[in-house]
């Protein structure tokens, strides 16, 4: 299992043998590779998960927000005795 990160297929980006497009990434605008993907193409709109800049699965909107709550969990703050608050 690998650690994906969400996010929102803005644009496809022409050339580069129409494999990468631009993503928005937590509000930040990426270029992803989206060469691994094999269900067809993308369109606007669509929620991919992100690992090392290659979008590995499309998910819906659920399972995006679901990836991003755990990334969230794992930031959080520990107190003094390193338990998670």
């Amino acid at each position: 299992m690998c650690l994906g990160i969400p996010g929102q297929v803005i644009e496809l980006l022409e050339g580069y043998g129409n494999q990468l497009a631009l993503v928005d990434v937590a509000g930040v605008r990426r270029k992803i590779n989206i060469g691994l993907l094999d269900e067809g193409p993308l369109e606007p709109g669509t929620w991919v998960l992100i690992h090392m800049g290659f979008a590995l699965e499309r998910v819906d909107s659920d399972g995006a927000e679901r990836a991003m709550g755990g990334l969230e969990l794992m930031g959080q703050p520990r107190d003094a005795d390193g338990d998670a608050s």
